[in-house]
């Protein structure tokens, strides 16, 4: 009872306060009455009220992050390095996929799985440097640590991506997390996140990283008829177009090299001797062109014989594959092989400066006879049956019945030549030289009637063929060295250069042994005979090669 009494008369003087104000204020002039506004109700909210929930905030740190590392990356997060002869750009993009991205402009790009992650290294080959390959043509001999110079070149410019990659994201992060919340703890913790993000993907790249991927690249632009053009793309680590050209120039330096040493057999050509280049197979290589002509300039080669299989399926489309020959400056005779067609050697024979030989016709060009007969089959031509060597005996007797109608009329043949030896064989006694190809190697042999036998290789490396094996076919070539009043051998260069993305080179001299018997009773010392000119039971051996270059 006390309790409610307290609260009753609590309540009653708080209700008469009340009404004696009001009352006071009924009695108050209204022109005294002074103005006041009336007070708003305050409301006060929890702190928690004022920010956005956690997942929202995550979210926008994140993208603050994600956005801020990227603009890091795309401005300053790129290094320019030396990669042996070449200038190129690094880069690391975002990616989904990860992986590796070289753009090789204008001719297109190739893509490496090399790793999975959210990052992707792009390398742009900006140019060939002039001077750095300048320096490679006049020391060959630098090619052979390429390998080791171009890998320590990219592990260099590696590290200096991954540091200037460090930067750019921690800076990038760091001031869009500043323009952002204008906090500097939170910046820094933007740029910190962005530095663990990039930590993270270099991880998980380094953990997937695959170097067997440069097997396996993928192709755009231009280059994706790669492939089709070298058969294998398992066997492309080299760019094709450098590797030829630069090639043809290491064929140059080699023989200079050769030229000022004493490793070959001490024969010394009069300025006044012919110098025959003999190729074949070329099957469609581009290269063998740059390589002929650095060897017609190096060796001041007067004619060049090519006995046969220079296409490789006799298509009109293929044609202009022979173009270049145009421009060699020196004569060209040319025999047809299996793998090239009717429509081949018309081509041909429309050609300034070159001479078809069939059927046994004979010219005399450069100061040599020469007659020949083309292959009598077509390989690529499925719709014939082959005719085997009986088609090739046939073809070696007519081209024997011309020799001795040649000789009948006062006008010896001195090289006579065939794409199958096989055929050649059939002029045995018949002319002091014959020419064949068509075995993809190099041999040489003495007939029983007395007749060389020179077998040439693929002056292609075996075109397409070249990356089917294991190790890339050779590229093979020789320079014969005729006497000009005499118009017999002398002596002959076999040359051999390293495949498809090989850099080594041989040559090797071979004299025969009646030019050896000549020397020794002269007394000129250094002349080693070739083992050619012993007949084999084997079908012959190549001479034995001199010291090679590499």
């Amino acid at each position: 009872m006390a309790r409610v009494r307290t609260r009753t008369r609590a309540h009653s003087q708080a209700h008469s306060r009340a009404h004696s104000r009001a009352h006071s204020q009924a009695r108050t002039p209204a022109r005294v009455r002074p103005r006041t506004r009336p007070r708003l109700p305050v409301l006060e909210l929890a702190p928690e009220a004022h920010r956005p929930p956690l997942w929202s905030r995550a979210l926008g740190l994140a993208a603050v992050v994600l956005v801020g590392a990227w603009l890091g990356l795309l401005i300053v997060g790129n290094v320019r390095a030396e990669v042996g002869p070449m200038d190129t750009t690094m880069t690391l993009r975002p990616s989904l996929t990860g992986g590796t991205k070289i753009n090789v402009s204008p001719l297109g790009a190739l893509y490496l799985d090399t790793h999975t992650g959210p990052v992707r290294l792009d390398v742009n080959v900006d140019q060939l440097d002039p001077v750095r390959s300048q320096a490679l043509v006049d020391h060959p001999e630098r090619l052979s640590g390429l390998q080791d110079e171009v890998a320590h070149d990219v592990e260099h410019g590696t590290l200096d991506l991954a540091v200037r990659s460090c930067v750019a994201v921690v800076t990038g992060a760091t001031a869009l997390g500043l323009a952002v919340y204008r906090r500097p703890r939170r910046a820094l913790a933007a740029g910190g996140l962005a530095l663990a993000l990039l930590a993270s993907s270099g991880a998980t790249a380094y953990a997937t990283w695959n170097p067997e991927s440069v097997l396996e690249p993928r192709f755009s632009g231009l280059l994706s008829s790669a492939p089709a053009l070298v058969g294998n793309a398992r066997s492309i680590v080299t760019e094709f177009d450098v590797y030829q050209k630069e090639l043809a120039r290491l064929v140059t330096n080699v023989t200079k090299l050769y030229d000022v040493t004493s490793t070959l057999p001490a024969y010394s050509p009069d300025p006044a001797t012919l110098r025959v280049l003999h190729v074949s197979d070329i099957h469609l290589n581009p290269a063998s062109w740059k390589i002929i002509a650095s060897l017609v300039e190096q060796y001041k080669v007067n004619v060049i014989v090519d006995s046969g299989d220079t296409m490789d399926h006799g298509t009109a489309a293929e044609n202009g594959f022979l173009d270049p020959i145009a421009d060699l400056g020196v004569p060209y005779v040319w025999v047809r092989g299996n793998h090239d067609s009717l429509t081949t050697q018309r081509y041909l024979s429309r050609m300034k400066n070159v001479h078809v030989l069939d059927d046994g016709r004979a010219e005399t060009i450069a100061g040599l006879r020469f007659a020949g007969i083309g292959d009598p089959q077509f390989t690529p031509d499925r719709s014939t049956a082959p005719g085997g060597d009986a088609a090739e005996e046939l073809a070696g007797d007519r081209l024997a019945t011309a020799l001795r109608e040649q000789r009948a009329a006062d006008t010896p043949v001195d090289v006579a030549i065939v794409h199958e030896p096989s055929a050649a064989r059939m002029t045995d006694g018949e002319v002091p030289l014959v020419l064949a190809g068509h075995l993809h190697h190099e041999q040489t042999e003495i007939l029983s009637h007395g007749t060389r036998l020179r077998v040439e290789g693929s002056t292609g490396g075996s075109g397409l063929r070249a990356v089917e094996g294991k190790y890339p076919d050779p590229i093979e070539a020789s320079i014969l060295y005729f006497d000009r009043g005499s118009r017999r051998l002398q002596a002959w260069d076999e040359i051999r250069l390293g495949g498809l993305g090989e850099t080594t080179a041989e040559v090797s001299r071979h004299l025969p042994a009646d030019v050896f018997d000549q020397r020794l009773r002269r007394g000129q010392p250094g002349a080693t005979p070739s083992s050619a000119d012993s007949p084999s039971p084997s079908g012959g051996t190549p001479g034995t090669p001199s010291p090679s270059g590499s």
